[in-house]
């Protein structure tokens, strides 16, 4: 049964991260950002290409079509597995991560997940981890000037403060019990291999970067849109 519920979860996350929030929004104000900028569908696309306001609600929908989730399940089981219950909230966020990268009626060309990982990364992680985290992002962005170099370093840090956060006993698994270890294994590598698909989806902005072509963050909406 443990195998079922775990791809229960992955079907329903990958369902709630089909809600392009991008898409839809972009539809409502009458421009398709799959045919402007970057052609992304999230956050960073969005705030481009449409301004302040359409950034932040792009990022408040992708954030919460894992965070909700993932906090309803983690409210549903975390008494009926105490030791184990955070993979269940894991396999339900990879799912919606997977829902907005690969969204299968865009012809799995979705955006790149950091505000869905995002979100799914606030309902695993202790608050001071959570305000630890926001600070390096907004940081790395504010010295770098760069969205993508503050999305990557984020990844990275969600994915190395998840191991973190178990050792110092601040997530369910109780690593002295064999079962409830394994488990911890099992959602941290899943944990990485999101980290690492998200870096991964971006190999262009790594090449501007190398290439110093990379395009430097701005709040302001492109002309002409």
């Amino acid at each position: 049964m443990v195998v079922l519920y775990r791809i229960i979860c992955l079907v329903l996350g990958y369902g709630f991260g089909l809600l392009q929030t991008g898409v839809i929004y972009g539809k409502l104000a009458g421009t398709n950002l799959k045919e402007h900028g970057s052609g992304n569908s999230g956050t960073t696309n969005a705030l481009r290409v449409l301004g302040f306001k359409a950034g932040l609600v792009v990022f408040i929908g992708d954030f919460c079509k894992s965070f909700v989730p993932c906090m309803v399940l983690r409210f549903m089981l975390r008494d009926t597995y105490p030791d184990t219950y955070y993979i269940y909230m894991i396999y339900m966020g990879f799912g919606a991560v997977l829902g907005h990268i690969f969204p299968f009626y865009l012809k799995f060309k979705g955006g790149k997940g950091i505000a869905t990982i995002g979100g799914f990364a606030a309902s695993l992680f202790h608050p001071i981890f959570i305000v630890v985290l926001l600070a390096i992002f907004i940081g790395t962005i504010a010295i770098t000037k760069y969205m993508s170099v503050g999305s990557i370093v984020l990844m990275i840090c969600i994915a190395t403060g998840f191991i973190v956060q178990t050792v110092l006993g601040l997530t369910c698994f109780n690593l002295s019990d064999p079962y409830s270890r394994g488990v911890f294994i099992e959602g941290a590598i899943m944990v990485a291999l999101l980290a690492a698909l998200a870096i991964f989806k971006h190999k262009a902005n790594i090449i501007r970067l190398k290439n110093h072509e990379e395009n430097k963050f701005r709040f302001k909406k492109q002309e002409g849109i």
